[in-house]
């Protein structure tokens, strides 16, 4: 492996499947990298891998350092000590400093470029607000941790397309009142320099989606495209990116139309995700776009009724540490 620096990979919620996927993301990679380190409790994984019968060594790290050169013979674990043994299912806001810190944790180790970037294990957001967690999720989070002045913006990635919803977790309702040509050119302009330093693509071409049926039929189902999304993409352009639009959303995602961009920015949660998670099956990618440090997660929650069965699906995890590695050396290497 040449990599130079591992991903560190947070806790998540301890009853859901994140441990599980690790310990099967780590056999999964322990050949061929990308190598990583989980910030979580050695001996609670331990004995998960010994009650599924998976035959996955822990290695207890005091340095992430250590991680690259151990990790073909064990997974690298930086020790984050849960205060109450999860049980598979039930959440426990005890536990929530511990999936809290884990983030913070990773976020400070990759901007002492101890790691590389951080790919973060699904939380419960539920049990989070219960310990007092202000933040909608993870986005929001880490945008925060960022520091002032931050936009964090979600895509969702796979191997046949890339989505950027500008209104995420709101309702329908809210986001068409919420909508603004300001929000659009800020999410886009944000996509277009990630996709250069962290992508690899040189000259990035966004697909701007329409927001009503047929892109609002020159104003005849909805006057937001002639109001509010094409003096966006007129702002786009001037400022030299490659923006067209506004399509219809229900031709935009056709295999010879995807050919055609590099990512489609959408104008709600929906119609950017439903796409991508219909082509991506179970290997997307949630990625955060917009922060001075690379983070990736899989697209999944923590799936509490499976959690401790061994019948997790690790594709998704295992995009997101890939991802996250391949990102963080494309930034490294635009850096140079």
């Amino acid at each position: 492996m040449t990599q130079a620096a591992p991903v560190a990979l947070t806790m998540g919620e301890p009853a859901g499947i994140g441990a599980e996927s690790a310990l099967m993301a780590w056999t999964a990679l322990k050949e061929t990298g990308p190598a990583f380190f989980l910030l979580d409790d050695p001996e609670r994984l331990a004995a998960l891998a010994a009650a599924l019968g998976w035959a996955v060594p822990i290695r207890t790290i005091a340095d992430p350092g250590e991680a690259v050169s151990l990790f073909r013979s064990a997974l690298p674990v930086l020790p984050e000590r849960l205060e109450y043994p999860p049980a598979p299912g039930r959440p426990d806001p005890r536990n929530a400093g511990a999936v809290i810190r884990s983030i913070e944790r990773a976020v400070e180790l990759v901007r002492l470029g101890a790691a590389g970037a951080v790919a973060t294990n699904p939380i419960q957001k539920s049990t989070l607000y219960q310990a007092g967690f202000v933040h909608p999720g993870h986005t929001e989070f880490l945008g925060a941790l960022a520091g002032p002045g931050i936009r964090a913006v979600m895509m969702l990635a796979c191997r046949h397309l890339r989505v950027v919803p500008v209104t995420v977790h709101v309702s329908l309702r809210e986001a068409i009142a919420t909508l603004t040509t300001g929000r659009i050119v800020e999410d886009a302009t944000i996509t277009a320099r990630a996709l250069r330093e962290d992508f690899g693509i040189d000259a990035p071409r966004l697909a701007i989606a329409g927001l009503n049926p047929h892109a609002g039929e020159a104003g005849a189902m909805g006057d937001e495209e002639e109001r509010l999304i094409a003096p966006a993409i007129r702002q786009l352009r001037d400022s030299g990116i490659d923006a067209t639009g506004p399509w219809s959303a229900d031709t935009l995602f056709t295999t010879r139309k995807r050919a055609s961009y590099d990512a489609a920015i959408c104008m709600y949660h929906d119609q950017a995700l439903i796409p991508v998670k219909t082509l991506a099956e179970d290997g997307g990618v949630n990625v955060t776009l917009g922060l001075p440090f690379v983070r990736t997660s899989p697209d999944h929650g923590t799936a509490l009724d499976i959690a401790g069965t061994g019948a997790a699906d690790p594709s998704s995890l295992i995009a997101a540490i890939r991802m996250a590695a391949d990102m963080a050396a494309s930034r490294q290497e635009k850096a140079e």
